[in-house]
C-alpha cells in the first residue's frame, strides 16, 4: 500500500503535467503557425502564377497573337457605355467616294438617252438621230474582270535537215523557257504564298478556278524554290550591308522546321529587312550577321542575347518597359509597387509626350519642337527616371526591384533615341516585321526542311523590302526570275552601293 501523497508533490506533479501541457500546445501553436505562413506564400505563389497567366500582350512581353482564351482579352481603348452617336459619318464629316477613272483608261463607251421627253412626254423612238445633246454628260463607270484565262505559248523544237550531210539536227530550248511557267506566273505563286499568306492547296485552287490553269502541290513547291533561286544574291548583299548600317532593330520568335525548334530573327534597316532563320537564339546568329562588334546603334527589348552581343551603345525598347510596368501593376500586392508603377508610368507618358511633339505625331497639343528642344526639355525627366530606380532599387517586392536595377543598370541605353537620328525609342518596326511571318507561320505550320528555311527568310527578305522601298513586290519577283533564267544579274535590293 503507497503512502499518501503530501499536497506539496501532488502540487509538484500538477506543475510539471500542466508545464509538459503547455510545451505541448506551444509546439502545436509553432506547427499551426509555420503551416499557416507556408500556406499564405503558396497562396500568394499561386495568385502570382494566376495573375501571370491571365496577363495578355498589354501587360507582358507576350504576342498579341496569344490573346486567346488563355488570358483577359486586351482592351481596345474606347469608353464603356452604349455611346449616343449613330453608327457611320458623323455630320461634317468629309464623305470618300470611289472617284472616276481617267478617260485614256476606259475601255469601253456607251452612250445612253432617254426613252422620252421627262417635260412634254414625247417619244424618242426612231428620233434618236435627230435628237442633238448639250452640256456635259453625268459619267457613270462599271469596273468588271473580263474573261482570265492563261496565255500558253508553245516551242516547236524542229528537225533542221543539213543540206551537206542529209542529217537531222533538234533545235534547242532558250535557257529561260526550260521550265512550264513563266516568270510572272513562277513570281504570282511566290507572291501568293509569302504576301498573301495563301498555304499551297488554296494557291492550287485559285489558280485552277479563276485562271484554268491546273498545277500540282509539287510544281507549286518547285515554282515557290525557284523564286527563292532567283533573289538569292539580292539577299546575299542586304547581309552583308547589315555590319555597316548606322542603327538595326532586332527581334527575333519561336519558329518550326520538321517539329523541331527553330528561331525567325528579324533585323531592320532603315532601307530593308533580313530575316534569317536559325538554330539558335544566341549571341552567334549576331555575331555571323552584324560581326564580331557591331559599330551601330542596336535597338531590341532587354534580351540577355543583345546584352551579351552588344556592349557598345544601343537602345532598349520602352513599349517593353511599359508593359513590364504594367504587369506588376497588376500583380502588385503592395503599396510600394503601386507607387514605383504609378510613378513610372507618369514619366513614360511625359517622355513620350514630348516625344510625339517632336515628331509632329497626331494629337500633338502644344506644337512640334526641335532636337535641342527635345533634349533640353527631357533632362529633367531623365534625372527623375535615375531618382526613381535608385529609391527603389533595395525594394522587398522582387518585381520592383528587377525593374528599377535595370533602369539604373542600363539608364543609357534606355535614353539613346533622344541624342542619336534615326533611333526610334520603341522597338516596334522588328515586330511590324515578325508580325507577318509570324502569321505565315502559323498558316504553314513552319518548314520541312533546311531548303525550305533558306527560301522562307530570301522571300520574306525581298517582299518586306521591296513594301519598304515604296518597289511592287510581284513585278519585283517576276523580273527577277527572269533574269534568272537568262543568267543575269538580278537588280539590287540596296539604295545605295554597299560600303567596305
Amino acid at each position: 500500500m503507497k503512502p499518501p501523497q503530501s499536497e506539496p508533490e501532488k502540487a509538484e506533479r500538477d506543475i510539471e503535467r500542466l508545464t509538459r501541457e503547455v510545451e505541448r500546445l506551444r509546439q502545436e501553436l509553432i506547427e499551426r503557425d509555420r503551416k499557416l505562413v507556408e500556406a499564405e506564400k503558396q497562396i500568394a505563389d499561386l495568385e502570382r502564377k494566376l495573375a501571370l497567366r491571365l496577363q495578355n500582350s498589354v501587360t507582358s512581353s507576350k504576342p498579341p497573337s496569344s490573346d486567346g482564351l488563355a488570358g483577359e482579352q486586351r482592351s481596345s481603348g474606347r469608353k464603356k457605355g452604349k455611346s449616343r452617336r449613330k453608327p457611320g459619318g458623323q455630320p461634317g464629316h468629309r464623305g470618300h467616294w470611289r472617284g472616276l477613272a481617267p478617260v485614256d483608261r476606259v475601255n469601253h463607251v456607251i452612250d445612253l438617252l432617254p426613252d422620252r421627253c421627262r417635260h412634254c412626254d414625247c417619244s424618242f423612238a426612231g428620233k434618236r438621230r435627230k435628237v442633238s445633246t448639250q452640256g456635259e454628260p453625268r459619267r457613270h463607270q462599271v469596273t468588271e474582270l473580263p474573261p482570265i484565262e492563261a496565255h500558253i505559248t508553245e516551242y516547236r523544237c524542229q528537225n533542221a535537215v543539213c543540206p551537206d550531210c542529209g542529217k537531222a539536227t533538234q533545235a534547242e530550248l532558250p535557257q529561260e523557257v526550260q521550265g512550264h511557267f513563266g516568270p510572272e506566273l513562277t513570281g504570282l505563286i511566290a507572291y501568293l504564298t509569302v504576301v498573301c499568306r495563301m498555304p499551297r492547296r488554296v494557291v492550287q485552287e485559285l489558280l485552277g478556278q479563276v485562271l484554268g490553269i491546273p498545277l500540282s502541290l509539287g510544281s507549286i513547291q518547285n515554282s515557290w524554290e525557284e523564286a527563292s533561286e532567283a533573289v538569292a544574291e539580292p539577299c546575299t548583299q542586304l547581309e552583308q550591308q547589315l555590319a555597316h548600317e548606322p542603327v538595326i532593330n532586332s527581334d527575333e520568335t519561336g519558329y518550326r522546321t520538321s517539329g523541331e525548334k527553330r528561331w525567325l530573327w528579324a533585323l531592320v534597316a532603315p532601307g530593308f529587312v533580313f530575316y534569317k532563320i536559325a538554330l539558335t537564339r544566341g549571341a552567334e546568329v549576331l555575331v555571323q550577321l552584324l560581326g564580331e562588334v557591331f559599330a551601330g546603334i542596336l535597338c531590341s527589348d532587354r534580351c540577355p542575347t543583345y546584352l551579351k552581343y552588344h556592349k557598345g551603345e544601343g537602345q532598349f525598347c520602352w513599349a517593353h518597359f511599359k508593359r513590364n510596368i504594367l504587369g506588376v501593376l497588376e500583380i502588385a500586392k503592395t503599396t510600394e509597387a503601386e507607387r514605383f508603377c504609378r510613378d513610372a508610368l507618369a514619366l513614360h507618358a511625359r517622355l513620350f509626350r514630348l516625344w510625339h511633339r517632336f515628331r509632329a505625331g497626331p494629337g500633338v497639343r502644344y506644337g512640334p519642337i526641335t532636337r535641342e528642344q527635345l533634349i533640353a526639355k527631357s533632362i529633367p525627366l531623365e534625372k527623375k527616371f535615375f531618382a526613381l530606380a535608385e529609391r527603389y532599387v533595395d525594394s522587398r517586392d522582387k518585381d520592383v526591384r528587377n525593374l528599377a536595377l535595370a533602369l539604373m543598370k542600363h539608364f543609357e541605353k534606355f535614353f539613346a533615341f533622344l541624342r542619336n537620328e534615326g533611333v526610334e525609342p520603341t522597338n516596334n518596326s522588328a515586330e511590324r516585321a515578325l508580325r507577318c511571318a509570324v502569321q505565315w507561320r502559323k498558316i504553314s505550320f513552319g518548314s520541312r526542311s533546311t531548303q525550305g528555311e533558306v527560301a522562307v527568310a530570301r522571300l520574306l527578305t525581298v517582299t518586306r523590302t521591296c513594301r519598304i522601298q515604296n518597289r511592287e513586290p510581284l513585278d519585283y519577283l517576276g523580273n527577277a526570275i527572269r533574269l534568272h533564267r537568262k543568267a543575269q544579274a538580278v537588280p539590287s535590293l540596296l539604295k545605295t552601293a554597299p560600303t567596305t
